[in-house]
């Protein structure tokens, strides 16, 4: 059962975005030194470059795929778009970065036009190296359905900042 006081239960990511899990490895997700938790606000201009992304847990053996979606496009209060996907990184080895993976979807920068938007970072383990089925599209990606098309199982990390537009007033 779902634990009530977990961000992820209470941001919605675990319920709009994938089923819940119990996290296995710890991954840090920064930009610019700056780290991502849960539910924190971080503004679109500070989210503008790909983060670094660390994986922590499993050895040199073990291989990752990380994903980037927005379940909020275009707009929280009508996410008709659900998901939009930001960045795929697969084949990042246990215990270094997402530089050592494969990037297979290039990031793209969060543009929230309308409403406080989740972006969230999930982390699967996968079973070996493997090419992965890109989506033909950036809308309406599942991240369940990668999962399954992909073998990947439930995740084993996840962390989620919210971002909306920002004023001009705002970036000063």
């Amino acid at each position: 059962m779902a634990n009530m006081t977990d961000p992820l239960v209470v941001g919605r990511v675990i319920g709009d975005v994938i089923d819940y899990f119990t996290p296995s490895v710890n991954m840090i997700v920064a930009y610019n030194n700056k780290q991502v938790y849960n539910g924190h606000e971080l503004f679109p201009s500070v989210v503008t470059y790909k983060p670094k992304v660390e994986v922590h847990g499993g050895d040199m053996r073990s291989f990752f795929t990380l994903v980037m979606t927005d379940p909020d496009a275009p707009g929280p209060s009508d996410p008709y778009l659900r998901e939009r996907i930001h960045w795929i990184v697969t084949d990042i080895p246990g215990t270094t970065d997402t530089t050592f993976g494969r990037e297979v979807l290039s990031y793209e920068m969060p543009r929230p036009n309308i409403g406080i938007h989740r972006f969230v970072f999930i982390l699967f383990k996968q079973k070996r190296r493997q090419t992965l089925t890109t989506p033909p599209s950036r809308d309406n990606f599942n991240t369940r359905n990668f999962a399954q098309e992909n073998d990947l199982g439930l995740p084993v990390a996840a962390v989620f900042f919210n971002a909306q537009r920002e004023t001009a007033a705002r970036r000063r």
